[in-house]
């Protein structure tokens, strides 16, 4: 892949390079080790004949050329290396080197390089280029090195590196590209994991589309009955499920030569745990429902010792049992996915949650892998300043036996400050005891250029203002939840004001240009749900606000809003049809509501009394002017103050199916003139909608002529329990309105 790269003059070096030759300062300057001198190549790279050392002579051969000029050989080891020469020796398993570490020294005039196994030549080539060369990566399409005449080491060299996790995972879409993913000492499940199965994985072993008609009793036992379907657990105490699970398994292996381990873990979804008499068993035995689950983990690692065998504990399995302890090949997954992010887990009561699971597993197991979560699904064009607590996080996990680990961050282009974010952790995992603060300004310096001080600036006092607003920050937040916090009216203009000063500061260089503009869309972008949310869309500037909104992200090519694929562009339609003002007038607006199945919670309760006639449409996140019910039909009344004539009546629905939110079976519509006896004028049957995506959903029925009334009554019959295809299976499930529609 080619590689978008900034040659700088030898004398205009970035920040960057001076910290580098500073980092050297301890070596004598005056005594060098030169591999290329006034562009000429003047050493060779010497490398045993193995794929990790052939691939990372390649890199830095490549690297040499491209700053030099200079082509220098690669020659295999055969005992006449000479001076100037950089061996690559391969694994010494004498040197004590763990996997991907790896040692770096000088003598007699050579640069010799070992590895711990794994990509640990690989990582030495590129810390070779990143601390002695000056090169600097900082996302896909920005890689940054200077022309260099000469390039040397100094005589006394001596660097060592042993990674903080032997497996460092994260979810940047810069690791499309390959550099990257060496550069940053990356992994994916694909490297490690036997037929790419690391998650999730139970209807991938025994799909219930090929067991679950003839064998319902494979599945969860929930509610009173089997419930076989792709979201459905296995009935773990079934001997049959662990015969043929491990049959699967095996061929699994097999077909993927040269991989040891593989997930056997629950699918997605919460409380969907067998609850036949046999799992209960186990479970009350245990005081936790991962109990059942390592007990049968460790049938199957018993059957493959020299294999190893991941598994969840996440939500109902989060917890560590009572007796049982796992295997050593038996690896932990704890996720801190219910965990609020505005502070380090250790400080807050959802984190200190999570802190008792994690110090409970790490009582009996030292094999844990742990899932963090750094993103928000529901807005990742929305501010997270979450860079305050990844460090502190970090060294938690380390110092409890944690030698795995996910961050999950930064998925998409357009992720908040998403390439800033994916530095930093990937350092971090890499080194917990980096230097933070330092990365950030190296970062913000050389991705951003002379607007780096700004965006350091914005995220810097974000942080600030978040802390000070005492709200929570989680995975499924809404820039509408910080409207009186971090994104009050006030810190909003400074935030402006920061970013004008930024463009302005980049605006003859494009490149950093449209780094700060894509930077600054969550702003935009929370501007405009804040606007949405206060019932502002009909002032002037809202329009060219959603204008310059859509515009910015077809340039930078956004691909989506939300984890659930919706697009900018399908943002900016809807938020002219939803939101801004037109021209025909909802008779329902202002109208009393009165309940006869009231909504579940309390709070949705006292919402909807005004929510829904209040002309103000909800967004893609439940948290505001949605009004819910769970697990349950829903029926109210409208009194629209005076006998009125229309010809259409409905309700607006959301369609989210990543919080459980489906919509009803069917609709129906009612009037009356005196609110006590009413009449059905249509029924809306509403059919089953699997499609992920984010969607708002006008279900409502249309008269062949128009009607007077009063009072409209909506019965909906809810769908109240998620279906066999949904990770809620067997589960009660959501319908929600922000908006009753009379026209």
């Amino acid at each position: 892949m080619e590689h978008k790269s900034v040659l700088r003059p030898r004398l205009k070096q970035i920040p960057a390079i001076v910290a580098a030759m500073l980092a050297m300062a301890s070596w004598d300057a005056s005594a060098q080790i030169a591999i290329v001198k006034d562009g000429k190549a003047t050493g060779r790279i010497v490398t045993v004949p193995s794929s990790d050392e052939k691939e990372a002579a390649a890199l830095m051969q490549d690297f040499v050329r491209r700053m030099s000029g200079a082509g220098i050989g690669i020659v295999p080891a055969d005992g006449s290396e000479k001076k100037g020469d950089i061996i690559f020796m391969g694994t010494d398993p004498d040197s004590g080197l763990a996997e991907d570490a790896f040692s770096i020294r000088a003598g007699g005039g050579k640069i010799y390089i070992t590895s711990g196994g794994g990509n640990g030549s690989t990582y030495a080539a590129v810390t070779i280029l990143e601390k002695l060369f000056g090169v600097r990566m900082y996302a896909a399409d920005a890689l940054c090195y200077d022309h260099m005449e000469t390039l040397s080491f100094p005589e006394d060299l001596d660097i060592s590196q042993t990674p903080t996790f032997r497996y460092r995972q994260t979810q940047s879409y810069s690791l499309k590209d390959p550099l990257y993913k060496k550069w940053f000492r990356l992994e994916e499940p694909s490297d490690v994991f036997a037929g790419n199965l690391w998650v999730h994985t139970f209807n991938h072993i025994l799909p219930a589309s090929t067991y679950g008609k003839e064998h319902p009793e494979y599945y969860s036992y929930i509610n009173g009955e089997r419930r076989p379907g792709r979201a459905s657990q296995w009935c773990l105490t079934n001997p049959e499920v662990l015969e043929l699970a491990c049959q699967k398994i095996d061929s699994i292996f097999k077909a993927d030569p040269g991989k040891d381990m593989i997930s056997v873990s629950q699918n997605d979804g919460n409380d969907t745990y067998c609850q036949c008499p046999a799992c209960m068993e186990v479970i009350e035995r245990e005081g936790a429902v991962s109990g059942l689950y390592i007990e049968f983990l460790n049938k199957i690692a018993a059957r493959f010792p020299d294999k190893e065998f991941s598994t969840l504990a996440y939500l109902f399995t989060m917890n560590p049992p009572r007796h049982v302890k796992p295997l050593p090949n038996v690896n932990i997954m704890l996720c801190d996915i219910d965990c609020d992010r505005e502070v380090p887990l250790t400080d807050n009561a959802s984190g200190q949650y999570f802190m008792k699971a994690l110090e409970g597993w790490s009582a009996i197991s030292d094999n844990i892998f742990v899932w963090d979560y750094g993103i928000n699904f529901d807005n990742m064009v929305a501010p997270f300043p979450n860079f305050h607590i990844i460090q502190p996080n970090i060294r938690t996990f380390r110092d409890h036996h944690v030698t795995m680990h996910f961050s999950q961050i930064a998925g998409t282009l357009g992720t908040d400050l998403s390439e800033m974010r994916s530095y930093i952790v990937s350092k971090l995992m890499w080194d917990a005891d980096a230097d933070v603060d330092s990365l950030m300004r190296e970062f913000t310096d050389g991705y951003y250029g002379a607007a780096g001080r700004y965006i350091y600036q914005y995220e810097k006092m974000l942080e600030g203002a978040l802390l000070a607003s005492g709200h929570r920050l989680w995975i499924y937040d809404s820039p509408v939840s910080h409207k009186d916090g971090m994104l009050n009216a006030a810190c909003r203009k400074q935030f402006r004001a920061l970013f004008d000063a930024a463009e302005a500061a980049v605006a003859g260089q494009p490149e950093y240009l449209g780094r700060v503009r894509r930077s600054r869309l969550p702003l935009q972008y929370s501007e405009l749900e804040i606007a949405r949310a206060e019932g502002r869309t009909g002032e002037s500037w809202v329009r060219d606000a959603l204008a310059l909104f859509e515009e910015r992200t077809r340039e930078a090519g956004i691909p989506t809003l939300n984890e659930r694929n919706n697009t900018p562009a399908e943002y900016c339609r809807l938020y002219r049809e939803r939101y801004l003002p037109g021209e025909l007038k909802n008779k329902a607006a202002g109208a009393t509501v009165s309940w006869t199945v009231a909504p579940t919670a309390e709070k949705y309760l006292e919402l909807g009394e005004t929510a829904l006639t209040d002309g103000i449409y909800g967004g893609s996140t439940f948290v505001e002017s949605w009004v819910g019910w769970e697990g349950t039909d829903g029926s109210f009344t409208v009194d629209l103050g005076k006998e009125t004539g229309f010809s259409y009546a409905g309700c607006d629905f959301l369609h989210q199916l990543g919080a459980w939110i489906l919509l009803p079976k069917s609709l129906r519509v009612s009037v009356s003139e005196d609110g006590v006896d009413f009449t059905c004028i249509g029924t809306q049957e509403i059919p089953e909608d699997d499609s992920p995506q984010v969607k708002f959903v006008k279900i409502g029925c249309q008269t062949g002529s128009p009607v007077t009334a009063r009072y409209i009554r909506f019965d909906i019959e809810g769908t109240k329990i998620c279906p066999a295809w949904h990770y809620g299976i067997g589960q009660p499930c959501w319908f929600f309105i922000d908006e009753v529609e009379v026209y």
